[in-house]
């Protein structure tokens, strides 16, 4: 159960040093937001035009200079449906060797805490509804993104077999997908939810009557605001030390259709949706049991009631249309709707 109030340490980034891979991206702005006002006054964000973690020198000369007590590693090359079809080998290999090496890196270190965001991508294909941890080994995740969701897998198994032999402290968190300001509108690799707001901007701003859609519309989603994974994160790295997964979600679940209809009031897109059934769904459905997060770090999404918000919609309208945010190595966390 949660304890109660005042029973967690308040001061537990007093004087640590911490290292946040992925940064400078969508999920990364807002944990940094985060640790700064929990009084952690300089984190440091290693950018990949410094420090390439796919290379095992660069990752030594990191840890050499930053000497961190604490990692919250957030970073991964990651993308929707689409960029997952077109680059499994490249997100299979960049993913895994950032955090394995990473891991292997900072346990020679001495890093205190080693904490890995997965994906909710790594769930079986078929995972009965809602998601629950003991099911994560329970099958084959879906195919157009196994390659990045195994990868991310295999974090969760070096960081348990590092506890066991090392004692490193290493925990494993599986947020569910991310939605907010400051996302990345890149269609050739954006979500589904900036994915599905630029679409709709994009038809009104060029008079479009129409829009066209992947899929059929009848897989769900769940869909956790950005600040609220950042809350979580943080809370998990302060108060976990169990080497057992653990979920992230918000507890609502909602079909791409009603997602699309959502988007398309906030936007004022008013013309018609069609769906090319040609394009692949992703997995079936998606919903995750977050018990596990509140009974151990008291972690509970604040706002579980509404799936998008409208200022998410906003931040993408009023930007100049050819504005995306870029992706780079140490960009966003696994958040992908994949």
């Amino acid at each position: 159960m949660t304890p109660p109030t005042g029973a967690w340490p308040t001061d537990f980034w007093r004087d640590k040093r911490v290292v946040v891979t992925g940064g400078g991206g969508f999920l990364g702005s807002y944990v940094l937001e985060l640790l700064k006002e929990r009084g952690c006054p300089n984190p440091f964000v290693p950018r990949s035009r410094e420090y390439d973690l796919r290379r095992e020198a660069d990752i030594v000369r990191l840890l050499e200079e930053s000497r961190p007590d604490v990692i919250l590693h957030l970073a991964a090359v990651v993308g929707g449906i689409g960029a997952n079809r077109e680059n499994p080998g490249r997100f299979f290999y960049e993913n895994l060797m950032m955090g394995a090496q990473l891991m292997e890196q900072s346990r020679r270190f001495g890093v205190g805490k080693f904490v890995t965001i997965g994906t909710v991508c790594s769930y079986p294909k078929f995972t009965p509804v809602p998601f629950r941890e003991e099911e994560l080994w329970s099958g084959y995740p879906e195919e157009t993104n196994a390659p990045y969701g195994l990868a991310k897998k295999m974090l969760l198994v070096q960081g348990q077999a590092y506890r066991q032999q090392y004692g490193l402290n290493s925990i494993y968190l599986l947020p569910v997908n991310l939605y907010g300001p400051r996302d990345n509108f890149d269609p050739a690799s954006s979500h589904v939810i900036p994915a599905l707001i630029k679409k709709c901007v994009d038809a009104i701003e060029a008079g479009d009557e129409t829009i066209t859609v992947w899929g059929t519309g009848k897989a769900t989603r769940e869909f956790l605001y950005v600040a609220d994974a950042a809350e979580g994160i943080v809370l998990a790295a302060e108060r976990y030390e169990g080497d057992e997964p653990v979920n992230l979600g918000a507890g609502v679940e909602i079909s791409v259709k009603d997602l699309v209809g959502l988007i398309a009031r906030l936007t004022g897109f008013e013309g018609k949706i069609t769906w090319d059934a040609s394009k692949p769904d992703g997995q079936p459905r998606r919903l995750l049991d977050t018990t596990r997060a509140e009974k151990h770090f008291g972690f509970r999404a604040g706002t579980r009631s509404r799936p998008i918000c409208p200022n998410t919609a906003t931040s993408k309208a009023n930007r100049s249309p050819n504005t995306t945010a870029s992706p780079s190595i140490n960009g966003p966390a696994a958040s992908a709707v994949c």
